[in-house]
């Protein structure tokens, strides 16, 4: 009897296997069943009892209490304008009093970040609308009163008046490739992940705003090919390791007389990457040094523009920037830091002094959310883990901790002004998106979205759950890795290993959480090519201690190409693993080290395929590669000894280097630095080029072409 039970459930088993479908491309990248969103364009109301969220061409109101929609917002097809229709818009805002909206209509971005976009601003009450004006414009932003924008034309602060429909011209020197008011420069904008560059203050009286003179940046040229005759070539100011900033000042510009005036003006600097207003009179600007590893906050008077110094921090290494920066009525404030060799919340007081450290422990806190009322913090954090995000509340004196979401994986929180409630966003391993409303304790109100496509597509096709574990290396001690093995995995067999690398200074990629894109592409390779695939998170990643992430400091390459070696060798050395055929992956920073890895460890690795690589750390921008290796005039040997053009002679198995000719980041000279190289060592490898895409290599069927290029090239070579 027992024997025909088990028998059964084999069957069964083995019937449920076969009906399962093979994922496939165009399942991935063309129909994207695996995708799962949260809620767009959501936004919590001053009530605190309902949330907008956008829709086709609409903002709609729900109620927290229910999760039902209660109302339309706006509605582009009932505006009345003077103008044409009001297009359906990409994104919205609100005023502060909730009786204005702000429509971002026709955007088009610029680089990773920066977009224009054609601007209606539309009367809630009314449901008139206007058009800000008919050119494209940067960063339109409310005055808190509700009374202005102020937006970025032409490199240019303006501020219009609604009442008086009248445009205010800031400032009148801005110019292409020279002088930019209001906004960032590329480097901001890529490593500051900073692209508004002004400020309203709380009662709306003045604006501060940043100004980049990069007239003597050195600019980087690309030729865009399109559709016409003739390349047009195009220009932007790019600069490189050791190479000339821009000029960065801070300004105000009070609305009463008009006036701008330049401040921080003898304070030394390099980088001003933060600001905020802590109070009406009080504007608050972070600078770091050139190696970035001295940090300063500075309190900006905006009626008279002194300037006085309230905090300091240094590091022998470097110092990373973060919005996680709350101010207090009594002109303290709550900070992050890394000073005792973990991200930790601190309370400093007005005059820079510590007050005390809040949070803790082995682990780093990962977001600051505000604090309510009742001087209780809302935070995120890798407490319970490194793979994994938590919510967590505290008393600013550090006591009555609390954790928030005790479900495995990763969970991020949007919460309401009073922090009564907060929408959870939660994905695990498996799990697609799950938005959920919570009280302040942690409790589920309610679900207010699933994915449900996600969740049966997980079902429909063939799916192995990834494996977390540790990883023991010789040199590189415990390393955290995940691991996908075929789902009709036979421990008595061999199969080639195929690793996924990014490995870059305070990265991870070993998350437990969902990935409905790249990561069902490694449950292809592992199902339907029959590999095991696997990532390893090597030296310099972060979710552990400073001293582990720091520890590349200076040798980028070293130490992660060691890592990911041993880690290679130790899995190879497991019954299951054909040691013979290791492959990897990687793009960006992981086409670096999936270069370096097939040069450097010949006979280790089978085949690489570098998507969008550095190939020396010269080619690439100062402030992050300054951040994490010095001047290239102190440091010259550290950036060549792990540069891939140093080993390019060590190549022996199979390479493929993939780039995009339009990559405003990782510029397509790094490949053609590494085409040439290898040309001149007489090595064979192979090449693609994807014209005009920038550094994601996306649009149209690109995405499709480029992992079918990819697969059939790994199938074909490990």
């Amino acid at each position: 009897m027992r024997k025909t039970v088990l028998f059964g459930a084999l069957f069964a088993l083995t019937i449920n296997t076969f009906a399962q479908e093979s994922i496939t491309l165009s399942a991935l990248w063309q129909r994207y069943e695996f995708y799962a969103g949260g809620i767009s364009g959501l936004r919590s109301m001053n009530d605190g009892v309902h949330y907008t969220a956008q829709g086709n061409g609409t903002i709609e109101q729900y109620s927290y209490e229910t999760g039902e929609q209660v109302g339309i917002v706006l509605d582009v097809t009932a505006l009345k304008s003077e103008a044409a229709a009001v297009p359906a818009f990409d994104a919205y805002k609100l005023s502060e009093d909730e009786s204005w909206a702000i429509l971002s209509t026709e955007t088009t971005k610029i680089y990773r970040r920066s977009s224009r976009s054609v601007i209606w601003l539309v009367d809630l009450t009314s449901h008139d609308a206007r058009k800000l004006r008919p050119e494209k414009v940067r960063y339109a932003t409310f005055s808190p009163n509700g009374a202005y924008v102020a937006y970025v034309l032409d490199n240019n602060l303006y501020v219009y008046d609604i009442k008086a429909d009248a445009h205010v011209r800031v400032t009148n020197d801005g110019a292409f490739n020279q002088i930019i008011n209001g906004a960032t420069d590329w480097v901001y904008e890529e490593e500051f992940a900073i692209v508004k560059a002004f400020w309203w203050s709380p009662n709306s009286e003045s604006i501060a705003f940043l100004r980049f003179d990069e007239s003597n940046v050195r600019s980087f040229n690309m030729d865009v090919y399109g559709e016409e005759l003739y390349p047009n070539p195009y220009t932007f100011k790019y600069p490189k390791a050791g190479e000339d900033n821009s000029i960065v000042s801070a300004h105000l510009w009070h609305m009463e007389s008009g006036k701008v005036q330049q401040v921080l003006e003898d304070v030394p600097y390099e980088y001003l990457p933060r600001a905020q207003w802590s109070n009406e009179n009080t504007w608050v600007v972070s600078t770091l040094n050139r190696l970035q590893n001295e940090f300063n906050l500075y309190a900006v008077n905006a009626e008279d523009g002194s300037a006085n110094a309230i905090y300091h921090e240094s590091d022998e290494k470097y110092l990373e920037i973060n919005d996680e920066l709350y101010f207090l009525a009594d002109g303290s404030f709550v900070m992050l830091s890394d000073r005792d060799g973990w991200n930790h919340l601190y309370h400093v007081a007005a005059n820079g002094k510590m007050k005390r450290q809040i949070t803790t422990g082995e682990y780093n806190v990962t977001r600051l959310y505000g604090m309510d009322a009742n001087n209780t913090l809302y935070y995120q954090s890798t407490e319970r883990s490194p793979t994994e995000r938590n919510i967590y509340s505290v008393r600013i004196n550090g006591r009555s901790k609390r954790l928030l979401t005790d479900a495995t994986g990763s969970h991020n929180a949007n919460f309401t002004n009073d922090f009564s409630l907060f929408i959870n966003s939660y994905s695990a391993e498996g799990i697609p998106t799950v938005v959920t409303l919570r009280n302040r304790g942690g409790g589920i109100v309610r679900t207010l979205k699933t994915n449900e496509r996600a969740e049966k597509s997980l079902k429909k096709y063939t799916y192995s759950s990834k494996e977390f574990f540790t990883l023991e290396t010789p040199s590189g001690g415990p390393l955290n890795a995940w691991m996908i093995k075929p789902v009709d995995f036979d421990e008595n067999k061999t199969y080639p290993l195929f690793m996924f690398v990014y490995g870059g200074p305070g990265s991870q990629t070993v998350m437990n959480s969902y990935d409905g894109f790249r990561g069902m592409w490694f449950q292809m390779l592992a199902n339907e090519h029959d590999m095991i695939v696997v990532s390893v998170e090597n030296h310099g990643t972060d979710g552990r201690s400073e001293a582990f992430k720091k520890s590349t400091y200076g040798q980028m390459g070293k130490l992660e190409t060691r890592d990911q070696t041993e880690a290679a060798l130790e899995l190879a050395k497991r019954s299951y693993v054909d040691g013979n055929r290791i492959g990897v992956f990687g793009w960006s920073y992981g086409g670096y080290m999936a270069s370096n890895l097939l040069f450097q460890s010949p006979d280790v690795f089978k085949m690489a395929v570098a998507v969008a690589p550095v190939t020396n750390w010269r080619f690439y921008d100062n402030i992050y590669t300054e951040r994490y290796m010095g001047l290239p005039s102190a440091n010259g040997e550290g950036y060549d000894a792990d540069s891939p053009l140093s080993h390019v002679s060590g190549l022996k198995g199979k390479y493929l280097l993939i780039h995009g000719t339009g990559d405003d980041n990782v510029h397509v000279q790094n490949s053609m630095r590494m085409v040439e190289a290898l040309v001149q060592a007489d090595k064979d490898f192979d090449w693609f080029a994807y014209p005009d895409k920038n550094h994601g290599i996306y649009g149209g069927n690109t995405t499709m072409h480029l992992y079918r290029k990819m697969t059939n090239f790994i199938a074909e070579n490990l």
